[in-house]
């Protein structure tokens, strides 16, 4: 009986051990106030905690050390009780074996442990410091990938704020990376990884540079630039983790990837930090998100408990979205979104990476083509053009006028480089139905994956579709990757997602009918590339692409495209009708760019329909991106070409591009009702027809009389109805009354200092009066 209570009392004193506490503190991690609550510690108190405290193991460490000061008598089964409720049963161990080991000398204990952390934490940094230095531009089975040096030639990506940056429901990732770009302001690298966060999540679109930044992180704490509190770093992706969907605990999922470095030693009690790579690419992520005890893959649970630790997760958007509805722990959090290069990053790559006699050709190429330019930020696309343009001996002008011919040059180079054998060229290749018939089989697989939402398949998968691809299945790697997992099975994915997306647009095209395309919503992200694919450029790559299936005529291809953008105009329509204006809008714009990325005309089944809807309004704002304006600028000259006048153009935006200049001086050729919103700058562009009714509405801006005469002037000398509001302090109404009354207004309108006036008479006579009053 002695000897029980000298035991429990030797264990009920661990309590106030000081090695205890930090262990403990260390290991409850962001659930620190949820353990207080239990505890019976009062929300008052824990909000001081909060407050005094920056690092989570300080403010557990706190919340401990009170708990144990205000009650006489704290024991660890109380501790464990509040634990249990919690579903804590992992601390609830760790501190059952840290009783069993407790009897060991302090001092030899501390020493012991010093020294292993530094041993492992110095073969941990070197590792990253040897394997990580270089990265593979694009990812395997490439034959020859090109290596970026991430110490020397790494470009800093744009990083922005992600807090409210969800995916938007009716835009595709893409679209909404594109109009992202026009209003982000990007975050110093310092400021996110040189402070001590407990959860970073970072989401970009595929190809943006997610992996490039991780690994720099890697890198630059081994190097001992960030994270410097932080004992151990470990660096997972996905794709391998699926390979091990039976592991069980992070114990044994760090000896699988880091055995040789960190040969079974407890991370538990020290400041760790996982990264998780590529979360849309986890074979499991629907049962990660649904996370329930009873789930049948034992990986799940792990990456569920790394959320106890410091972690970073990253991955494509839509997978972000999907995490944060489970990622709600009261912490210290970041969230981010990547956006590529900036400018300057661009031309550093070009510089690094390009040969030096194709420099100009590949700058050239990106300041013509809007589409080239705007994707150019994005690594996968910037590296895929510049390879391009590189090997083409006689690029065709237009190689990049389409998002389809950008997708369909990236394709085209995967299929020359490796699955073609020999040095035959695309044409020749696609001259053979059988090669016809194996694109489209891949394509095929693409689809069906695309439209379940799938990114990790098996082998049965595929043979439920491809029935002889157990023969031959080497054939289709290079766009297709096998991964052999840790039971001896394999897994496959799509060697890019970018290229899985475009193949199951080229599959849509050739073996679905319109009305099959429009009602399967996980196609209207593809739905402008499939429309692309109807463009009748002989000049054009995706002549190669268009022709896979014998059953479809190509006669049919101006019925088809007519199908799609008649059902994107009754679709917008009905919106209308329901007052849901901005989905009317969404479906006006991918009406737009459909028939932009066909390259088609105005025919008169098209005319009729765009008549039918008075699809005539265009507007100039910083919210629309250059691909957008390129869009609207080809419709806009079909249109007006066609005989047809547009309803109304508004300008709110004062610096404008090549292209919107273009765009505007396009729609002033025949427009009823023009509104300007801000000063602009044409610079020697001059509106040449009548314009019905014209409203400038400037009276935030105090302009000069030089800028109002260059800019505005040339509009009002060509209007039947003006409406002006103007600044209160601008100094040349006389001249502007001057300028009015040399035209043949016919009606007038004009606020200035507050008041409204109808006619230059009352204008005149309160100018006088005004000058009267100075005088005085």
């Amino acid at each position: 009986m002695a000897q029980t209570n000298t035991y429990a009392k030797k264990h009920e004193n661990i309590l106030y051990s000081q090695e205890f506490k930090l262990y403990f503190s260390e290991s409850v991690g962001v659930d620190w106030r949820t353990l207080g609550r239990r505890l019976n510690i009062e929300d008052n108190y824990l909000d001081m905690i909060d407050k005094d405290n920056n690092k989570t193991e300080d403010k557990a460490y706190s919340m401990f050390t009170t708990w144990t000061r205000m009650n006489d008598n704290p024991t660890l089964e109380e501790l464990k009780t509040a634990l249990k409720n919690m579903k804590r049963i992992d601390l609830i161990r760790k501190i059952d074996e840290f009783t069993k080991t407790s009897s060991l000398p302090e001092s030899s204990t501390r020493t012991s442990s010093k020294k292993d952390i530094s041993e492992i934490c110095t073969a941990l940094k070197s590792f990253y410091l040897t394997n990580y230095g270089k990265i593979n531009e694009v990812q395997v089975p490439l034959k020859s990938p090109a290596n970026v040096d991430l110490m020397h030639k790494f470009v800093d990506l744009c990083i922005v704020d992600a807090v409210n940056a969800q995916t938007d429901a009716v835009l595709s990732e893409r679209k909404e990376f594109l109009q992202k770009q026009l209003r982000y302001t990007p975050i110093p690298y310092s400021e996110i990884f040189m402070k001590d966060k407990s959860v970073t999540i970072i989401s970009g679109i595929a190809g943006i540079g997610k992996t490039w930044l991780l690994r720099k992180c890697l890198l630059d704490w081994s190097n001992g630039l960030i994270w410097k509190n932080v004992k151990f770093v470990f660096y997972l992706e996905c794709r391998r983790l699926n390979q091990y969907q039976n592991i069980s605990n992070i114990h044994e999922l760090l000896n699988v990837f880091y055995k040789d470095i960190i040969n079974d030693f407890d991370i538990s009690t020290h400041s760790t930090l996982f990264i998780i790579d590529g979360l849309d690419e986890f074979k499991y992520l629907n049962e990660l998100i649904n996370c329930s005890s009873s789930c049948n893959y034992p990986i799940v649970n792990v990456l569920t408990e790394i959320r106890k630790y410091k972690y970073v997760v990253a991955g494509r958007v839509y997978a972000i979205d999907q995490y944060q509805s489970i990622s709600t722990e009261d912490c210290d959090k970041i969230n981010i979104q990547i956006m590529g290069f900036n400018e300057g990053g661009i031309n550093n790559y070009i510089e690094n990476n390009v040969l030096e006699e194709k420099k100009d050709v590949v700058k050239a190429t990106l300041k013509e083509s809007a589409i080239a330019k705007s994707m150019s930020s994005v690594p996968f696309f910037l590296s895929f053009m510049c390879t391009i343009i590189s090997n083409s001996k006689g690029l065709y002008k237009n190689s990049f006028l389409t998002m389809t011919d950008l997708y369909a040059n990236i394709f085209l180079h995967f299929l020359q480089k490796h699955i073609i054998k020999n040095n035959e060229s695309i044409f020749q290749f696609m001259k053979n139905d059988s090669n016809k018939e194996y694109i489209l089989n891949i394509c095929k697989i693409a689809y069906q994956l695309f439209v379940e939402n799938r990114v990790i398949f098996s082998k049965e998968d595929i043979q439920t579709f491809i029935i002889d691809f157990d023969k031959n299945e080497e054939t289709f790697f290079g766009f297709i990757e096998r991964i052999e997992t840790s039971l001896g099975e394999y897994i496959y994915q799509f060697a890019h997602l970018t290229i899985m997306e475009f193949c199951a647009s080229i599959y849509a095209y050739n073996c679905l009918s319109s009305e099959e395309i429009m009602t399967n919503k996980k196609l209207r992200s593809c739905l402008s590339m499939i429309c692309g694919l109807t463009n009748k450029n002989q000049n054009s790559s995706l002549k190669f692409l268009v022709d896979l299936n014998p059953l479809k005529k190509t006669c049919e291809d101006s019925l088809f495209l007519f199908s799609i953008l008649d059902r994107l105009l009754k679709l917008s329509r009905k919106s209308y009708e329901e007052n849901n204006y901005q989905l009317k809008t969404y479906y006006v714009n991918l009406f737009i760019e459909c028939f932009y990325e066909s390259q088609s005309s105005l025919t008169d089944e098209i005319k009729l329909i765009v008549d039918e809807l008075e699809l005539r309004e265009i507007s100039i704002n910083d919210g629309k991106t250059s691909y957008e304006t390129s869009c609207e600028n080809f419709f806009v000259n079909h249109y007006i070409k066609s005989g047809r006048k547009l309803s109304e153009l508004s300008v709110n935006k004062n610096i404008l591009s090549d292209e919107e200049k273009n765009l505007i001086i396009q729609c002033s050729t025949n427009v009823r009702y023009v509104v300007f919103y801000c000063p602009i700058k044409l610079e020697g562009l001059k509106p040449k027809d009548k314009i019905e009714v014209l409203r400038i509405i400037i009276s935030r801006y105090l302009i000069t009389k030089k800028d109002f005469e260059e800019n505005f002037l040339p509009w009002i000398n060509l209007c039947e109805q003006l409406k002006l509001s103007l600044h209160d302090d601008i100094d040349f109404i006389e001249e502007i009354c001057e300028w009015i009354h040399c035209l043949n207004v016919k009606l007038l309108s004009i606020i200035y200092r507050g008041k409204h006036f109808y006619n230059l008479d009352e204008l005149k006579n309160f100018i006088t009066q005004k000058n009267v009053l100075n005088l005085k």
